[in-house]
């Protein structure tokens, strides 16, 4: 079992992961658009996910059609671990879309059910 999915908050992890980078575009009200959701955080509680998930990480919970995201190489239900060198295993649901925000280009590790499987 990979600990990513099960991981407790401020704990270390060890895992595999993988290197998504995002490049944000122009959406029609010309706000950079990365054309993905997330959910979770550790202000969050998981057990009332209507995904399932078993932990406060911040999760992918929806993806656009021809988006960044799809283009990225991003799926639903991947778990986002570090972004721009964030850790995001220990943020809370409002900063980590206050930091999604932010930034125009985005540099994330992930993790997946059934590829980063240890």
């Amino acid at each position: 079992m990979n600990l990513a999915f099960t991981h407790e908050p401020g704990t270390a992890i060890e895992c595999l992961s993988i290197p998504i980078i995002l490049h944000k575009e122009p959406g029609d009200d010309q706000e950079l658009k990365c054309g993905f959701k997330i959910g979770g955080g550790i202000d969050q509680d998981y057990r009332k996910s209507p995904q399932g998930y078993s932990d406060n990480g911040i999760y992918v919970t929806d993806i656009a059609p021809d988006s960044p995201a799809v283009r990225a190489g991003l799926r639903i239900h991947d778990k986002i671990l570090q972004l721009n060198g964030y850790d995001f295993t220990m943020v809370t649901h409002k900063k980590a879309v206050a930091y999604i925000k932010r930034h125009p280009v985005l540099n994330m590790l992930v993790a997946r059910k059934g590829v980063t499987q240890t």
